[in-house]
């Protein structure tokens, strides 16, 4: 259990200043993240990795020469929102463009993906590599689906390496991606973890059995045995590991280096005695090994329980995981004296975004949602525990968590907004980045889109009508659906939809805005509530959909909660 915290809410952001000011010889913070504090040469490519934070020394302790030249920290197990990668990758880069590298989870696609279209449109070149290296999370023919794990570190090393010696752009890529399909992990756990502030873990798993396959956001396994002895487990690792080889790889004389990781809460000593039949398994399969690791890695909080990756080397592949590195958390070779970035270089907190001129019947608007945006903070402070108890049902437990920090940054942009003069549209655009930027993961991002479009549709002309509102709703509709999310998928949409329909067919129907607003309210309720019995086809729960069936989507849910709470 994680014992020591504040408010839960702050968590990740105490830590990452913590880290900073003990870390300040490799580190600065910056928006979103940290960013190397020493200089590297212009023209050197930027590796910028990143993910949810509970992970470390992933995601900011591999940040140094070497290594990765930034790192994008988002919430608790919560992918960085886009504004957040964006401002890492522009702190990070020298002009020879940026590889962005993460695990391959929906929301971190989302949320990177948003950013690189940013950068690319402000003339910084981005390519993407994303690490799908966990075996049990989708078949050999599927494998662009998988999760990524303890190999991260595999290709964010060798990555990190080539753009240190002056590869180019296109060259670190190439063998980032080679290093990822030569990449294989696998893990078990006799425990789930916990985040701060929950009293119970995010699975259990029975007393002398371990979970088969979990990830590591506290996903539970895909299947269940009894714990092995240390030899047994290390038959097992080995294994499911050797029973799928990269292309081109035959084991017999092959180079490869195993890892084998600690999720948080199995001592060094355990796993050294797994590494010892590790190393004798691998041996007696007439594999070389190579510069092995043992050790904490990629963990998730508490977690009790291990994984072994096998990165099946080539001879560049190998140069390159032998190169120095120097960061926090990993240090290989000799260090090289690096020399500190001025004071002026760190990045400055972002701009005030412009308000401009709006009508006296938007700006009055504008007070309504601000308003609005207060009581909507006031209903998800009030459930967050309960999204968050949902949410981890076949989740990774942070829903409300991520709630909270959303809506309470939207609440305090939408009443600065205000205080400046703003419209009806600005508020719900200043807001909606705020959301995004503060809640990040795959929530933030569809919640960030949703107000965006509202704004852009409701404008800060006049004050909306009716008819403006439910064009707006639809307008949000679209924007959520372009994620990719359809009905019965067992998402927020399956709410949002319903209450779209509602609403602009009583409005059509000649019905007033709050008479229209009640039944799309009790629309998507009915919607939310229906979600229980469905199997989620999107997201992390993907992979562990069964275990969902009889819990609502916390999505849907929390969608109900807030339109029922913003009711005119």
């Amino acid at each position: 259990m994680t014992r020591l915290f504040n408010d839960p809410a702050d968590f990740a952001d105490e830590s990452t200043d913590g880290f900073v000011a003990a870390n300040e010889r490799w580190v600065r913070k910056v928006h979103g993240g940290v960013a190397r504090s020493t200089t590297s040469p212009d023209g050197t490519v930027a590796l910028v990795i990143g993910g949810g934070s509970g992970h470390y020394p992933a995601f900011g302790g591999l940040v140094g020469h070497g290594l990765a030249a930034g790192a994008a920290m988002g919430n608790l197990f919560a992918s960085p929102s886009a504004q957040q990668v964006t401002a890492v990758a522009k702190a990070s880069e020298h002009g020879g463009g940026v590889l962005l590298s993460y695990g391959n989870y929906a929301g971190d696609v989302l949320n990177f993906d948003a950013a690189a279209r940013t950068l690319e449109a402000d003339g910084i070149r981005v390519r993407t590599v994303r690490v799908t290296d966990d075996v049990v999370s989708a078949p050999a023919d599927r494998a662009h689906e998988r999760r990524g794990i303890a190999g991260d570190l595999c290709v964010f090393k060798v990555a990190g390496a080539a753009a240190e010696r002056g590869d180019d752009l296109d060259a670190v890529t190439a063998i980032a991606q080679r290093a990822n399909d030569r990449t294989r992990s696998f893990g078990v756990a006799f425990s789930g973890c916990s985040l701060p502030g929950a009293e119970e873990p995010l699975f259990d798993v029975p007393e002398g059995r371990m979970a088969i396959g979990m990830g590591i956001h506290g996903e539970r396994g895909i299947d269940e045995a009894d714990v092995p002895t240390a030899s047994g487990l290390a038959d097992l690792l080995v294994e499911k590991l050797l029973a799928e080889l990269p292309d081109g790889v035959t084991v017999a004389g092959a180079r490869a280096v195993p890892i084998l990781n600690g999720l948080g809460s199995v001592k060094y000593e355990e796993l050294f005695v797994v590494y010892r039949s590790v190393q004798r398994r691998l041996a007696d399969a007439g594999i070389v090994i190579v510069e092995p690791e043992v050790g904490e890695l990629v963990t998730s909080f508490d977690m009790a329980g291990v994984s072994l990756t096998l990165f099946w080397l080539d001879a560049e592949l190998e140069e390159l995981w032998a190169a120095p590195a120097d960061t926090p958390a990993y240090r290989k070779g000799g260090a090289v004296a690096q020399e500190r970035v001025a004071p002026s270089v760190v990045a400055a907190d972002a701009a005030t975004d412009e308000v401009g001129p709006a009508s006296e019947g938007s700006r009055a608007a504008a007070v309504r949602l601000a308003a609005g945006f207060d009581a909507v903070r006031a209903v998800v402070d009030e459930h967050a525990d309960e999204l968050g108890r949902i949410d981890q049902v076949a989740g990774d437990g942070d829903h409300g968590i991520g709630m909270q920090r959303g809506s309470h940054a939207a609440a305090e942009a939408a009443s600065e907004a205000v205080g400046r003069g703003a419209g009806a549209g600005s508020v719900l655009r200043i807001a909606g980045d705020a959301w995004s930027d503060k809640a990040g993961g795959t929530s933030g991002a569809i919640w960030g889109a949703a107000l965006e479009a509202l704004g852009r549709v409701l404008g800060d002309d006049e004050c909306p009508s009716a008819t403006t509102v439910a064009e707006a709703v639809g307008a949000a509709t679209e924007a959520v659906l372009a994620f990719g999310a359809v009905p019965g998928d067992k998402t927020m949409v399956d709410a949002l939809v319903p209450f779209h329909e509602a609403l602009r067919s009583r409005v059509a129907d000649g019905a007033p805005l709050a008479e229209a607003w009640r039944a799309a309210v009790s629309a998507a309720q009915e919607a939310a509530d229906g979600t229980a019995e469905l199997l989620p086809r999107k997201g992390r729960a993907r992979t562990h959909a069964e275990h969902a069936v009889g819990t609502a989507d916390p999505g849907a849910v929390s969608f109900a909660l807030i339109v029922a709470a913003v009711a005119p």
